[in-house]
């Protein structure tokens, strides 16, 4: 599987600058581009392939190429909406796969694609990009994201805003509150 890449970026923000403010209990603009700052780190820190949930939080769409298929292709985010196939057939001609062959599945590892009964897989062309799976996945809208990953993620932002600077003198310091750690606990995937 070669790394999964976003094709369509979530269409609004999980969490509104008037929320953060509130939770901040901060009533003026002057801090609104560091506020601004903090709500995106909370969401790259969270969201995407790349972030601790391996999950997608609002829809978003994703490509994800396999060499080949196989009984199993893992699709690397949760919670999987939807699903099309592209693959390079022997002839080295780009087809796409009626989804009567395939079904999206989840187990305990994740969402993952397989054969429905009684279907085979059509032959591909050797290449690293012989199949692609392009993926709808998150909870939905922003208001859909779990109550418990929108406020850690008002936790984490919290945090960074009251602690600036890594290196504090005659405190204690911590990466993440243990309040978001264990709020976040329940979403995260095996294996990320």
């Amino acid at each position: 599987m070669l790394a999964p890449v976003r094709t369509v970026a979530p269409a609004a923000p999980i969490l509104t600058i008037d929320e953060v403010k509130e939770h901040l209990r901060v009533d003026h603009a002057d801090e609104d581009a560091l506020i601004s700052g903090l709500m995106d780190a909370a969401t790259a820190h969270l969201d995407g392939y790349r972030g601790t949930l391996g999950r997608a939080l609002v829809t978003q769409t994703w490509t994800v190429e396999f060499r080949a298929f196989a009984n199993r292709l893992d699709i690397p985010l949760a919670p999987v909406q939807s699903a099309t196939i592209q693959y390079y057939d022997s002839l080295n001609a780009q087809q796409t796969l009626p989804t009567s062959i395939y079904a999206v599945l989840s187990d305990g590892l994740g969402p993952y694609v397989a054969l429905k009964y009684n279907q085979q897989w059509p032959q591909t062309y050797t290449r690293d990009d012989a199949v692609k799976i392009t993926f709808v996945a998150g909870y939905g809208a922003a208001a859909a994201v779990p109550a418990a990953i929108r406020s850690a993620m008002l936790l984490l932002i919290g945090h960074w805003y009251d602690n600036r600077s890594t290196v504090a003198v005659g405190q204690s310091v911590s990466e993440m509150p243990f309040a978001a750690t264990a709020l976040l606990a329940p979403f995260r995937r095996v294996g990320t």
